[in-house]
Formats: structure tokens, sequence, C-alpha cells
């Protein structure tokens, strides 16, 4: 079983990888990894017993044999830093038991106003990409996967594992907070592209200054 602090042995290298590139083949992950293909299939075949991975079948453009690719499950995106704990989780569940979703909205605001106070006062750059790639370097000392990508139709602000994936299967309204903390510190306005929960690979902000 692989348990949070051991993420950084090879199994747990390989987890990484798929975390911040998605479903990959075997060739992938060799060459992402830099070690064989049997060192990969070894560690394939631990990850598969133990329901940290998937393994589906594709097809390419032509007439080709089916290729594997292999992606996380919730099980091992829960291995990387979750920001919470069963106290946060009870305590929203009660909230919104007993004062309605309204009110949990209310506190969720509340707290992605207070995140945003503590990365905005460690960041010294005024240009929307410089303080994104500063936050980048917040997000990333935390443990989470993050990198910013300027296009010409904008700046695109990429979280590869939710701080608070499990929470935020619950209740939807914590990617309101993220996205409003996201906000705040780019000192623009942001609109989530696609998230992780809709099946997509991590979720991506589009910052618009």
């Amino acid at each position: 079983m692989i348990e949070k602090r051991a993420i950084g042995n090879p199994a747990g290298a390989l987890l990484a990888l798929l975390q911040r590139r998605g479903p990959q083949t075997i060739k992938e992950l060799e060459a992402g990894l830099g070690v064989t293909a049997t060192a990969v299939r070894q560690q394939l075949t631990g990850l598969l017993a133990d329901d940290y991975i998937e393994q589906q079948e594709t097809r390419g453009a032509g007439r080709g044999r089916p290729r594997h690719v292999y992606s996380l499950t919730a099980k091992a995106r829960a291995l990387f830093p979750q920001y919470y704990d069963e106290l946060t989780h009870t305590l929203l569940r009660e909230i919104l038991i007993t004062e309605g979703p309204e009110k949990v909205r209310l506190l969720l605001r509340r707290l992605s106003e207070r995140l945003a106070e503590q990365y905005a006062v460690q960041i010294a750059s005024s240009e929307p990409a410089g303080r994104a790639a500063e936050l980048i370097e917040l997000l990333n000392a935390k443990g989470i996967m993050a990198e910013v990508e300027v296009m010409p139709t904008g700046l695109f602000f990429r979280e590869f594992n939710c701080p608070y994936y499990l929470l935020a299967r619950e209740y939807r309204a914590i990617c309101d907070m993220e996205q409003g903390m996201i906000a705040q510190v780019l000192q623009g306005s942001v609109s989530l592209v696609s998230c992780s929960l809709d099946g997509h690979h991590g979720c991506q902000f589009k910052v618009e200054n």
C-alpha cells in the first residue's frame, strides 16, 4: 500500500507523472521516468492490483493494434496533498443542514478572500503574468501541481491536482472558492474553463485583465 509519505518512491514517481501529464502509455511513462519498460510494467502491476491506477484501451487513427493508456483513480488522487480534514467536512455539512446552501457559499467566499490575502502579500509583481508565475511557485511549494501559460487568447492557469478534491466532489462550491482566490490574487476576472470533477485532466482557469 502506498501512503502519502511514500509518494517519492518509484511507484509514487509514476503516480506523480500521471497526475501532472494525464493518461500515459507505457512508452510515455518509460520516457517520462527515465526507466526501462520492464520497470514501468512492474510498478503498473502493483498499482493496478491496489486500485491506484486504471487501464483503458484506445485506438489510433490507423488500423494498428490498440494501445493501453493508464490514468489515476480517485483513490490515487487522494494521495496528493488535500488541505482539509474531517472536521472541515463535518462543519460544512452541519452548516448546510442547519443554515442552508447560501450560508455555505458565504463561508467559502470568505475563506477564498482569506486565502487570497495570504498569497497576495507574498507576491511582488504588478503584471498579470508575473503575479500568476509567483502564485504558481507558492502553490507548487505546497505540493499543488500548477502551471501558467500565456497564449494569444489569454492567460491560462492550470492546477493538476485539486487541493480539495474529495471535499469538492460533495460541495461543488469549493470550485468557486478556488476561482475567487485566483481572481483576487491575479487582480482580474477569472472563469473556470474545465474541471477535474467533470472528468478533465486537472482544472483550467482563463484569466482576463
